[in-house]
């Protein structure tokens, strides 16, 4: 599945290596793209989307509701 999520709080490189490395510890598999100005996390994966929410969650960002 395609997931596109808009997060706030990315404001650096290693803001978008803590994302990609959270969602890819839910899915190993998973293919992360951030559009850091934009806030927009795009992830192709098996995971579910609320699994993945969680995870951005976790790291400390805000995930606004689903943008498509």
């Amino acid at each position: 599945m395609q997931y596109m999520f808009q997060v706030q709080g990315m404001t650096c490189a290693h803001c978008e290596r803590a994302v990609t490395q959270a969602l890819q510890q839910v899915d190993p598999q998973a293919s992360v793209q951030i559009d850091r100005a934009q806030g927009k996390v795009e992830v192709q994966s098996s995971a579910s989307r609320d699994a993945l929410a969680a995870a951005i969650s976790e790291e400390g960002y805000t995930v606004a509701p689903a943008v498509q």
